[in-house]
C-alpha cells in the first residue's frame, strides 16, 4: 500500500494544493499529516484528496477544537489529538508531531511499530532504528528550509522516499 506523509503545512495554501495534487497523481491509498496545520481554513484544501486523510495536532495548531470541527465536516478526513496509530494489513504506523523528543524516541525505539511518521523539525529524514522506519516528511510549507517536501511510504516493501515539491 502506498501512503502519503505530510507535516508542517503551516497555512501555506498553494503548497497544500500542490501536495494534494501530487498525492492524487501518485494514487496513494491514505494520507497521514503529522501536525502543524495551524489554521482551520486549511482543511478545505485537504478535502480534494482522493484518499482518506488522518492527522494529528502539532505544537502550532492554535485552535484544535475548530480544526476538529472542520475535519468532522469533511468526508474521509479524521484528526486526532497528539498521537494515533494505524494498522494497514498488519503494518503498524505511529503518527505524532514529534516536538516531545523523549516521547518520539520512546515510540521509535519501542520496536512496536513498523514505521513512525513525525515532523516538527522541518527537516526531512528517513532513518531505520532497529526494525522501525522513522520518517520525517520535512516541511510542506518550505518556510524554514526553502525546500517543501512530502514523503511516500510503501508498506509492502517497508521503504519510504522524500518527494520535493
Amino acid at each position: 500500500m502506498l501512503v502519503g506523509a505530510i507535516s508542517d503545512s503551516h497555512d501555506h495554501l498553494r503548497l497544500i494544493e500542490k501536495a494534494v495534487q501530487t498525492l492524487n497523481e501518485q494514487k496513494v491509498s491514505l494520507v497521514l499529516h503529522a501536525g502543524d496545520f495551524v489554521a482551520p481554513f486549511t482543511v478545505a484544501k485537504f478535502k480534494k484528496l482522493n484518499s482518506p486523510f488522518i492527522g494529528v495536532f502539532g505544537n502550532n495548531d492554535g485552535d484544535p477544537e475548530l480544526l476538529k470541527k472542520r475535519f468532522s465536516e469533511t468526508t474521509n478526513c479524521t484528526v486526532h489529538d497528539r498521537f494515533t496509530q494505524i494498522t494497514l494489513e498488519g503494518y503498524k504506523i505511529a503518527l505524532l508531531h514529534g516536538h516531545e523528543t523523549e516521547l518520539l524516541n520512546a515510540v521509535i525505539d519501542s520496536g512496536f511499530f513498523n514505521t513512525v511518521i513525525h515532523g516538527h523539525s522541518h527537516n526531512h529524514s528517513i532513518e531505520r532504528r532497529g526494525k522501525t522506519l522513522a520518517v520525517n516528511p520535512g516541511e510542506l510549507c518550505g518556510y524554514l528550509t526553502g525546500n517543501p517536501t512530502i514523503a511516500l511510504l510503501d508498506t509492502i516493501n517497508d521503504q519510504a522516499k522524500i518527494i520535493q515539491l
